[in-house]
């Protein structure tokens, strides 16, 4: 299939390297040049405009950073709107608010095209290996329409309802990524100020009651578990500011609802102080560093 692709960061990058690898032909755009010679020497195409990028495609992704991003891309003079042909089905897999995801519908239904809202849960291991997990919003038929595309680049594509949906469903899991690291932080922070080494405390965690995905998988003491970002200086992760991002998304979200988010709350506030600190490069597992006092410095 011909497909347009605009974001080539992190996620977006190995995202769409998966889809030329099966067989698909791409046209790409993203403002990092760097990022932009790497899927050419994959055999990508190389736009100069998200139009450029949309035009003559069968079907557009979109990867980016935040919703107005994503406003700017589909609607600008140069955006994709402007360049795609009536009848394409465009998916955005970036984590936006639920309702910006309804909005960008509404101007693709206006312009004779479908939307899907798709976000990814999987993290940049996932986006390499292809075993991404894509929370779909939209129609049941647009849900199995989109399915063989997405399927190039992840494991478990799920229906999550109407447009929209898909992000609800994303916004409520990082909600729980977010408060479960900085609840496993503050316990092996706890467990080495106690006196007890961090891998034995790791060990029996991720075989008792609180293991979780933060504890077994992502464990945020450096060394525990090897594959770890915190093993290499909280690099290659999952950005503390993303993480951000994606908790004020939610908290802002429970507010539209009039739902507590009590957790949620708390939890955005600590990777605030983070941010502050300097530290929002780093991988949001670097939290512990709150609690081992190694915050960065601010500026």
């Amino acid at each position: 299939m011909k497909i347009g692709f605009i974001g080539l960061g992190h996620m977006g990058a190995p995202m769409a390297l998966n889809l030329i690898k099966a067989g698909h032909a791409l046209s790409v755009f993203d403002l990092s040049a760097d990022a932009m010679r790497t899927l050419a020497d994959a055999g990508a195409t190389l736009a100069g405009s998200p139009k450029a990028a949309a035009t003559g495609a069968e079907w557009v992704i979109t990867m980016l950073p935040a919703a107005a991003h994503v406003r700017a891309v589909l609607s600008g003079e140069d955006g994709v709107l402007a360049g795609v042909s009536k009848g394409v089905t465009i998916i955005d897999s970036s984590t936006i608010d639920p309702a910006s995801a309804k909005a960008f519908a509404a101007l693709a239904q206006a312009n004779g095209n479908r939307f899907a809202d798709a976000p990814v849960s999987g993290g940049t291991g996932g986006a390499v290996a292809g075993t991404l997990t894509f929370m779909v919003g939209g129609t049941a038929e647009l849900y199995e329409s989109v399915k063989p595309v997405l399927s190039g680049m992840g494991k478990n594509i799920v229906h999550c309802g109407e447009t929209g949906t898909g992000q609800v469903a994303k916004l409520c899991n990082n909600l729980v990524l977010g408060v479960t690291m900085a609840g496993v932080a503050e316990a092996m922070a706890l467990g080495e100020a106690l006196g007890i080494d961090a891998k034995v405390l790791g060990g029996i965690m991720n075989t008792s009651t609180g293991r979780c995905w933060s504890s077994d998988t992502y464990n945020p003491f450096p060394g525990v578990i090897e594959t770890a970002p915190s093993s290499r200086g909280y690099t290659g992760g999952f950005g503390t500011d993303l993480m951000l991002k994606d908790l004020g998304l939610a908290t802002d979200a429970a507010k539209q609802a009039r739902q507590p988010a009590y957790m949620g709350a708390l939890a955005q506030q600590l990777y605030q102080a983070m941010s502050s600190h300097g530290d929002g490069k780093l991988d949001f597992s670097a939290i512990i560093k709150l609690y081992r006092h190694e915050g960065g410095e601010k500026g």
